[in-house]
């Protein structure tokens, strides 16, 4: 199968390829992906007329992906005493002033639809996929936090995690291309820092250590893969590239294209001569390539 498109049908070669990345022709990666949405809004509601109102309000009433994102997670995450006209107003701004968020935005909706053999469509991802619609909220809290509207990042992190369940201190920096895959459970501390390229499963903690105040939170390279349930802790580096094993408990810094495992983790090959890896774990999303020279190496 070509690079950049995806079977979602399942039924063989024959089946229509779906593409992941915009042509080269395209004017640009945002407007590309925005016309992919509209698109399969009208088709999705022409094919359910029960959604139809829906994808009119989330999608075909805007004239923008800024508009239509502002619009989805306004109404996701109001309550009685914050209102959605207010959240509207606030994510708009935010994406209206700040163009690196629309950019990433963008380079997550990307990521998600190439990495992701379940995600449907790029308008499944943007309506539907909480991972997503989690970082982008905390872009916006992280936004505010380094304006020094403190007070308001902290309260949209605990709206974001209550309707998400992703909790994500507003201080700690994100990069663009991120798949929060199922993203259930997962936990970023004030100081972690994850690159970019990234894919992050399900209940994933990047936590501290104890009480101590300062820089004390993992830092995430670009390219990582971590599995479900991995915890990471204390101000640790995970190198470029690298890949965490699921249910992993990892305590030492792990260097780039390297494989950390177990609880404790311990690196694949031992660390002294660690087994690399040429593929990046981010986009390959190969959660087991590892298993048998594991099985070799602690046996």
């Amino acid at each position: 199968m070509p690079a950049g498109q995806v079977n979602h049908n399942g039924v063989g070669p024959t089946a229509a390829m779906v593409p992941t990345y915009p042509p080269p022709e395209s004017e640009t990666e945002e407007s590309w992906v925005w016309a992919q949405i509209k698109a399969e809004a009208h088709r999705d509601a022409d094919s359910e007329p029960a959604l139809a109102s829906f994808l009119y309000a989330t999608v075909l009433s805007h004239p923008s992906l800024a508009r239509s994102l502002a619009f989805h997670l306004a109404n996701k995450l109001c309550s009685s005493t914050l209102l959605s006209t207010l959240l509207y107003d606030l994510f708009l701004h935010s994406f209206s002033s700040s163009p690196s968020l629309i950019s990433a935005v963008v380079a997550d909706l990307l990521a998600v639809r190439h990495r992701d053999p379940a995600c449907a469509s790029f308008s499944h991802c943007l309506l539907n996929y909480k991972g997503f619609l989690a970082v982008q909220a905390h872009r916006v809290s992280h936004h505010l936090w380094t304006q020094n509207r403190r007070p308001l990042a902290l309260a949209l992190q605990s709206r974001i995690a209550d309707v998400f369940a992703v909790d994500i201190h507003p201080a700690a920096r994100i990069g663009k291309g991120i798949l929060l895959d199922h993203a259930t459970g997962v936990v970023v501390g004030e100081t972690a820092v994850i690159g970019n390229n990234v894919s992050i499963l399900h209940h994933v903690t990047l936590g501290g250590t104890g009480k101590a105040v300062g820089d004390r939170h993992p830092k995430i390279g670009d390219g990582v893969l971590i599995g479900a349930g991995a915890t990471i802790l204390g101000n640790i580096r995970i190198g470029e590239g690298a890949k965490i094993g699921a249910g992993s408990v990892v305590l030492i810094d792990v260097p780039p294209r390297t494989t950390a495992v177990g609880n404790p983790a311990r690196l694949v090959g031992g660390k002294d001569k660690p087994a690399r890896h040429d593929d990046l774990p981010s986009e390959s999303m190969d959660h087991t390539s590892f298993i048998q020279e594991w099985s070799d190496y602690i046996i």
